[in-house]
């Protein structure tokens, strides 16, 4: 047994937005390598840090499985005759697999009994494996920018300085990139050792430990915000943990050193997006609040180093900000100069896309589609509100502020629109187009944010289709999904009653859905919209008939699934779609549904008057709840029928011997066939 097998790749220091996807890699391969190898673990983990990369592996065997191959050979009754002798098939075979004759076993295969040999192959020796496999699985390793070296098939992300290879005590030796494994390793670039060596893999994190490097970035992790717990008691506030920033922070450093700082008062009177993502963009600082909520004049930051005055720290770091929110006043003062309204005729020198025109047609489009938006929806009195915002919507792009933070697009925006005395929720507008920035992440607060936001996004999903620009496989540069995620989301979060078609059609300038360009764009949002009624638990079949059924209305889609979800395992459902099938079958065999009037004079059963009157008495009740989009009474409008075309099949012969009788059976058949397809194909949910 081998108790731990370790790789350590040191390098320079590698980007921390590489790592974390890297780890993931590591271990998956890894696992997959091992398996393959058939050399049995009990678990692996993989750890980084901006100089080292590692794979720890625990109890190990120290010689592969054997690996057991079964050869199929000549049927059975070919290889042994009728006394159970060899034939010299089964002898030719068994010679050709290197067993004896009574080593053949009979197997069913399709069947058929054969001859079949069992040859197992003894593993060799795990060090001897792991010796090709390491530097095959460091090969494996891609980073979303990679160095070459000499051989074309080396590569890292940035230059290998030293590998540590070890199984217990002894080093695996292999090379790759010109460097030699070895049981060497190293501390801490400003506060550990040049050279340390691994006696036993055992006691190497405590090692490195020892030698200011923590390898585990959950005890990291831990040791990072434990430091910033304890100095917001100093600071009297609250630090702002951005995920993102932690995350940063984690992989730029090998032993965190949390520190604060503080700037000027001043500063407090730009925008607090400016000064935090000033901070974070720039610094990779978390700021701070107060009891009150609001930031006050202090940051904090982590260092890569426990060094002997930290005041020198602090104040370099202080230095450093001073210099950037420095600048973020400058562009805030500058910006202010002008109105934000001026800005919209520079639009017209931006490109926005080579076949879409430039940005300002594109904001010119969008207000005329969010003023009909205003009208379709009976929002006439969000006119006035959502004409100034759309206007005003894209002017913050030629800010200073806007060009040096480009996230800070809509926020400035808003700031600079209420610094120039524009109506409160014009300002909250031209900030909430722009929402949600991600899927789950905050939506927009008010209705004529949205309706900006869903005018742009259908005027890009519309307008990349015309202009050929749509996703392909995994490639989606105009972020078409995304935009479409982001219009459900605004519908289902807000609560709009939206018909997408409408949308589209009207972006598209045109009115039939048989327009090429359209018809693309709506299969497109179908897909789309599809994907995320599943993510929300629905099954494939009920989200396909919700669509369907309610065209490309997604707010009714959620409310219809909502309904149908809590009935579709019920008893009359059930039987519902059971009879769905039936009827759609056997219509098929019969050719389909018959051109004959249905002739209630000819019903002799009770069975089928029953079902006629009934169908005749829910037609308009169904119309009218489709035309309301009221699921719940079209719920009940079903509930109501289900038993009656239970009581047709147990009562009436459809295939009757009288042609006449035959041909209105199936007449009725097919008016209750057109009752289920104003519901869509209810059968497809059979066995759902």
């Amino acid at each position: 047994m081998i108790k731990n097998i370790l790789l350590e790749i040191g390098t320079e220091e590698i980007p921390s937005r590489f790592l974390p996807d890297i780890l993931d890699t590591l271990e998956e391969t890894a696992r997959n390598d091992l398996t393959a190898a058939r050399i049995p673990f009990k678990s692996l983990s993989a750890f980084a840090t901006p100089r080292r990369i590692a794979l720890a592996v625990r109890d190990t065997e120290d010689r592969q499985q054997d690996l057991v191959s079964t050869f199929k050979g000549p049927a059975w009754s070919a290889a042994f005759d009728a006394n159970g002798n060899p034939t010299r098939a089964a002898q030719g075979f068994a010679k050709s697999k290197g067993v004896s004759i009574d080593r053949l076993v009979p197997a069913e295969v399709d069947g058929v009994r054969y001859a079949c040999a069992e040859v197992s192959e003894p593993g060799g020796k795990s060090l001897d494996i792991l010796a090709d496999l390491l530097p095959a699985l460091i090969r494996k390793l891609v980073f979303p920018k990679n160095m070459f070296w000499d051989d074309p098939t080396v590569r890292f992300a940035r230059p290998i300085r030293w590998i540590l290879a070890m199984a217990d005590s002894e080093v695996i030796p292999f090379e790759y990139g010109g460097i030699k494994s070895g049981n060497t390793t190293t501390g801490h670039r400003f506060m550990g050792a040049r050279k340390i060596v691994i006696n036993d893999a055992a006691g190497f994190m405590d090692k490195l430990y020892d030698n200011y490097v923590i390898l585990d970035q959950d005890k990291r992790r831990q040791k990072m915000l434990a430091g910033i717990a304890s100095l917001e008691k100093d600071l009297d506030g609250s630090v702002e943990l951005d995920p993102e920033i932690i995350n940063e922070n984690l992989y730029l450093v090998e032993y965190p050193v949390p520190f604060f700082g503080s700037f000027n008062r001043k500063y407090l009177d730009i925008p607090e997006e400016v000064l935090t993502t000033s901070m974070k963009k720039n610094q990779k600082y978390f700021s701070v609040r107060g009891r009150n909520g609001k930031l006050v004049p202090f940051f904090v930051g982590v260092s890569n180093n426990l060094a002997s005055n930290m005041d020198v720290v602090r104040e370099g770091n202080e230095r450093v900000l001073r210099a950037r929110l420095e600048d973020a006043a400058f562009f805030w003062a500058e910006d202010l100069k002008n109105p934000l309204a001026a800005n919209v005729d520079k639009l017209k020198n931006i490109v926005y896309q080579e076949k879409l025109g430039t940005l300002y047609e594109k904001v010119a489009s969008t207000r005329e589609l969010a003023l009909w938006l205003c009208t379709e929806m009976d929002k006439k009195d969000l006119i006035p509100v959502v004409d100034r915002a759309a206007f005003l919507a894209k002017a913050d792009l030629v800010t200073s502020m806007v060009y040096e933070f480009p996230e800070l697009q809509g926020v400035m925006g808003r700031e600079y629109a209420l610094r120039n005395g524009e109506p409160d929720r014009v300002a909250k507008a031209i900030y909430d187009q722009y929402l949600p920035k991600a899927a789950g992440s905050e939506l927009p607060g008010d209705i004529p944010g949205a309706l900006l936001g869903l005018s742009e996004r259908a005027f890009i999903i519309v307008n990349c289709h015309k202009a050929g620009l749509e996703p392909t496989g995994s490639q989606d540069a105009y972020g078409l999904r995304r935009a479409a995620r982001c219009i459900n989301e605004i519908i289902w979060g807000l609560g709009l009653d939206v018909d997408m078609s409408r949308l589209f059609a009207q972006s598209a300038g045109t009115v039939s859905e048989q327009d090429e360009v359209l018809g693309k764009v709506l299969a497109f949002f179908s897909q789309r919209l599809l994907v995320q009624v599943k993510e929300k638990g629905y099954g494939h079949e009920l989200a396909a008939l919700a669509i369907s059924v309610t065209g490309h209305r997604p707010l009714q889609v959620l409310r219809f699934l909502e309904v149908f979800s809590k009935i579709q395992g019920s008893t009359w459902f059930t039987n519902l779609v059971t009879a769905a099938v039936r009827v759609r079958n056997i219509l098929a065999r019969s050719g389909g549904e018959s051109s004959v009037e249905v002739d209630p004079s000819l019903f002799s059963k009770d069975g089928e008057k029953d079902l006629f009157g009934e169908i005749t008495r829910i037609v308009p009740l169904v119309d009218d709840s489709l035309a309301k989009q009221d699921w719940n009474a079209l719920a009940g409008n079903l509930a109501e029928l289900s038993p009656h075309v239970t009581r047709f099949f147990d009562d009436v012969l459809v295939m009757d011997p009288d042609d006449r009788v035959r041909a209105n059976r199936i007449a009725l058949l097919g008016m209750c066939s057109s009752l289920f397809l104003k519901v869509g194909d209810v059968g497809v949910l059979k066995g759902a």
